[in-house]
């Protein structure tokens, strides 16, 4: 081992005990008590010694009190097909059926969102191609929703000739 070697093993080791101690990091909070905001809670997963993983829970809450979201929000992807003139919104809301779906467009935007026994998603995408609303077709396969529009023709600037008198 050089000379190099030993400090940068003595510098990640400091880096690596502030970053693994997050209790320490967020003492201020401990001592305010529970009952102020913010609320966190996680865990600090490390390797010890032995090899084994040492898990260790941390904040200012129990895990218990910590509730999910009760809606998610799908992952949406935007594909534009310049050869076919198509806007594509893929979303994937798996565990609903067809009949769950609801997809509202409005004012450049899409509102998507389902609800089936637990699972409920909503998100409201943004539409930033110009697109002829009234050309929407849906389709919903494996969890999969895929929206299609046209894209709209630009308008071309309307021209008037004047006569000059």
């Amino acid at each position: 081992m050089t000379i190099f070697d030993d400090e940068f093993n003595r510098s990640f080791k400091k880096m690596s005990n502030s970053f693994f101690n997050i209790d320490d990091i967020f003492e201020e909070f401990k001592t305010k008590g529970s009952n102020q905001g913010p609320y966190y809670y996680g865990y600090t997963m490390t390797v010890g010694p032995d090899g084994k993983p040492i898990v260790k829970e941390y904040g200012n809450t129990k895990s218990e009190l910590v509730s999910a979201p009760n809606t998610r929000e799908p992952i949406v992807d935007t594909i534009v097909d310049e050869k076919e003139k198509l806007v594509k919104l893929v979303a994937e809301m798996p565990g609903v059926d067809k009949s769950d779906l609801k997809v509202v467009v409005q004012d450049k935007s899409v509102n998507l969102s389902a609800e089936h026994g637990e699972k409920k998603y909503q998100v409201n995408v943004p539409i930033q191609y110009k697109v002829e609303e009234n050309s929407a077709k849906a389709s919903y396969k494996n969890g999969i929703l895929e929206l299609v529009f046209k894209l709209a023709e630009d308008e071309k600037p309307k021209s008037t000739t004047v006569e000059v008198e």
